[in-house]
């Protein structure tokens, strides 16, 4: 196990070097989490409303909204998870080209995307699925419901941290893609959980830490009293909070990007070591 934290380490290393040579993966997570915003408030403002005119009539909301809340959270989920597809695909696509040592652009993940949107689209209507089972679970079973989602909703990660790399890499189907993705997972389990669960990990603590020194800071500017010195203390903590989430964001793009490559080709992507790799994908009966 120990000597699986530390490939993922390394790995992860490699994939901030990556990054940090070509920030422009930055403008992918930036673009998807304004559009998610967006998508958000395009679903929440009309069923802020519907709550409000059914109160001004005297109607229970919660009793008008049991109807068709299913299907409102269901089509919310389909809408919001081919937005982050997109983004991720498109950020996958540029990752890729850039680990091949080939010329990399924007403009070319976008297009990547935009000729994978069938099945971009499609497995968003898989993913939306799984959320609403998974949320009607939660609901029906309560506290008992609250572990099997978190549960289940992890195995669901971990089985299908691939698909994007696939979905951008290859012409394959939402289906044939999720099941490709589990096949490579039984090959790369220890590097896909503890890496992908090692990069939250390590960006959660950051966070913890970066939102003390805020609160710091802000509180040191209140015992000045400058509503400026809040103000620019405050927006700086925002821009640093986001560019945290982009920087994560796209380290696991980049990550996942690399143990796809590995897996599907056998070769060492530009900045990853073969020797690393290969100990990272050694048949599991060798182990």
């Amino acid at each position: 196990m120990a000597g699986k934290f530390a490939r993922s380490w390394a790995l992860m290393k490699a994939s901030a070097a990556v990054l940090k040579s070509d920030k422009s993966l930055l403008v992918f997570p930036l673009l998807s989490g304004l559009c998610t915003l967006v998508v958000a408030a395009s679903f929440l403002l009309p069923v802020a409303l519907m709550m409000m005119g059914d109160e001004h009539a005297g109607q229970d909301p919660q009793q008008r909204m049991s109807v068709g809340s299913y299907l409102l959270l269901f089509a919310f989920y389909l809408v919001q998870y081919s937005v982050i597809i997109f983004f991720q695909t498109a950020l996958t696509g540029v990752a890729l080209m850039h680990l091949r040592g080939e010329p990399t652009s924007v403009s070319a993940g976008f297009a990547l995307a935009r000729s994978r949107l069938g099945n971009i689209i499609g497995y968003a209507l898989i993913a939306a699925t799984v959320g609403l089972v998974l949320r009607m679970v939660q609901e029906r079973l309560g506290l008992i419901g609250r572990f099997v989602v978190g549960f289940l909703g992890l195995a669901w990660t971990v089985a299908t941290f691939l698909v994007v790399p696939l979905i951008a890499s290859e012409d394959v189907g939402p289906v044939d893609a999720v099941k490709r993705s589990v096949e490579l997972l039984k090959r790369s389990w220890g590097e896909n959980l503890i890496g992908n669960g090692g990069i939250g990990v390590v960006f959660t603590l950051v966070m913890l830490l970066a939102i003390l020194v805020a609160a710091l800071l802000i509180g040191g500017a209140f015992a000045l009293h400058s509503i400026v010195a809040v103000v620019v203390v405050a927006a700086l903590a925002v821009v640093g909070f986001v560019l945290l989430a982009l920087i994560q964001s796209s380290l696991q793009g980049i990550y996942a990007a690399a143990l796809y490559r590995f897996a599907e080709s056998g070769e060492a992507s530009v900045g990853f070591d073969q020797g690393l790799l290969e100990q990272a994908f050694r048949d599991k009966k060798k182990k």
